[in-house]
């Protein structure tokens, strides 16, 4: 794992901010079939400020987490920007100082942020939200033998996470309201949560 600082989860969050620009279109259109058209127009606006963060002005790698959740929660409108930042927020609080991190603690930080996705939006797997790529993304993680890289077992989990929203009936958030007709259309939601755990195995490896 490569050491834990500011830079590195900038990098992180820098590459699912340019994921979110250039699929943009595909979000909007997803949330406009199903919801209210605006998941990749708010998450984009966001993550353009979470972007903008200085790594060097921060003091650590969980200062820079708290700063970004910040940016997100303040920038992001909708649903996006409160789950995204309690995510965050959530990862500052579980992650070890800047240096050494192990899968284990990457493991503990990633599902402390989970955990705080759970709590804030009373969803579960199966829901048809972020959490149906999310969920099988950290089992994959934990499940990758040893000599493996995780962050690809979870990216790989995430995707196919995403690809199984489609079938799934929205039990949660304005997507519920369509009942059975919410059938056939990924979630927008979890198709950004996909792209931020592709962006960390591009970056986090």
């Amino acid at each position: 794992m490569k050491p834990l600082s500011a830079g590195l989860l900038a990098a992180w969050l820098r590459h699912f901010a340019a994921a979110v620009t250039a699929a943009e279109p595909l979000l909007t259109d997803l949330d406009r079939r199903i919801g209210d058209a605006d998941h990749g127009l708010n998450l984009n606006r966001g993550l353009a400020a979470v972007a903008a963060l200085d790594p060097d002005a921060c003091a650590s790698a969980r200062d820079y987490a708290n700063r970004a959740a910040m940016a997100l929660v303040s920038g992001v409108g909708g649903a996006a920007g409160p789950l995204y930042g309690t995510f965050l927020l959530r990862l500052a609080r579980a992650l070890p100082p800047d240096g050494a991190i192990t899968a284990a603690e990457w493991s503990a930080a990633l599902r402390a942020g989970v955990a705080g996705l759970v709590e804030r939006g009373r969803a579960e797997p199966g829901d048809k939200t972020m959490l149906d790529a999310l969920v099988p993304a950290l089992d994959a993680f934990d499940a990758a033998p040893a000599g493996t890289d995780p962050f690809a077992a979870a990216a790989a989990a995430a995707a196919a996470g995403r690809d199984a929203t489609v079938d799934l009936v929205a039990r949660k958030g304005r997507a519920s309201y369509l009942g059975e007709r919410s059938r056939g259309i990924a979630d927008p939601g979890a198709t950004s949560a996909a792209l931020l755990v592709a962006s960390a195995a591009a970056t986090l490896s």
